[in-house]
């Protein structure tokens, strides 16, 4: 089992959760966050007076995923957030080692 954590632009949340839908994905957790990678943020005009903004909004989206699956969804999500420019975002595989259901109790892929 993997958890599939993808950082991508606030407007492509629509696109991605469209394509994700599409590959089978039945749930997953977004969170608002903010951050920056390589455009280190920008400088905006407010009133006549530039400031920087270090931190850029983006969304977290986190995915557990079946092993098999893991190729189609990370697919999903790179092709429906990509626009060529920087800030696109990032996606980032890790390993499970356990998943539970609290409801239910089970345990492991049954869980997911």
């Amino acid at each position: 089992m993997k958890l599939i954590t993808a950082i991508i632009k606030p407007y492509k949340l629509d696109d991605v959760r469209s394509a994700l839908e599409q590959a089978g994905v039945q749930g997953l957790t977004v969170t608002e966050i903010k951050g920056y990678g390589r455009q280190k943020g920008h400088v905006e005009i407010y009133r006549g007076a530039e400031y920087k903004v270090s931190f850029l909004p983006k969304i977290k989206l986190e995915i557990a995923a079946r092993d098999e699956d893991v190729e189609s969804i990370t697919e999903a999500i790179l092709s429906s957030a990509h626009s060529g420019k920087v800030g696109d975002g990032k996606i980032f595989v890790t390993s499970l080692e356990q998943v539970m259901r609290i409801r239910t109790g089970e345990v492991d892929e049954s869980a997911l």
